[in-house]
């Protein structure tokens, strides 16, 4: 599956960039996971976000909080993979180039996710290790992992 990936800082989308991104991330996490929450935060305006793009679709995508927001750490979050890539392969090619982005962004720093639990599985096999008991996050049970760069 050829994808290509590339980041952006909020003030670079333009509009249909912009609307293609978060009619997905609405259909993943408002939708699909019945999951009535604040999905576009503040902190949508200070992350960069990865696009992962097949033809004229995002297939995936993540943003990159920085560090001392969300976490001590910075943090990939809002990981998606659209229905149509999903068992393909793209979602660990997400990870890989958001870890690889993160690297670049702020060499040398660990990083934190708030994982969903049912998925300590598939972040592990990219390094991640769960770092806390489960606790609830809007109705769907979650896990803090930490990855940790080497130095």
């Amino acid at each position: 599956m050829d994808i290509v990936w590339r980041w952006y800082r909020f003030d670079e989308f333009d509009t249909p960039t912009l609307f293609k991104y978060l009619r997905l991330r609405q259909a993943v996490f408002i939708v699909e996971q019945a999951c009535a929450y604040p999905d576009i935060d503040d902190l949508d305006l200070v992350s960069t976000h990865l696009l992962g793009w097949q033809n004229d679709e995002i297939v995936a995508c993540l943003r990159l909080v920085p560090p001392g927001l969300k976490y001590v750490e910075p943090s990939l979050g809002r990981v998606i993979t659209a229905v149509s890539a999903r068992n393909t392969g793209v979602g660990n090619m997400l990870i890989k180039q958001g870890l690889m982005g993160a690297a670049e962004q702020y060499p040398a720093c660990n990083n934190r996710i708030g994982a969903q639990a049912h998925l300590q599985g598939f972040y592990g096999r990219h390094g991640f290790v769960t770092v806390s008991d489960e606790y609830d996050e809007d109705g769907i049970a979650h896990v803090d992992m930490l990855w940790t760069a080497n130095v």
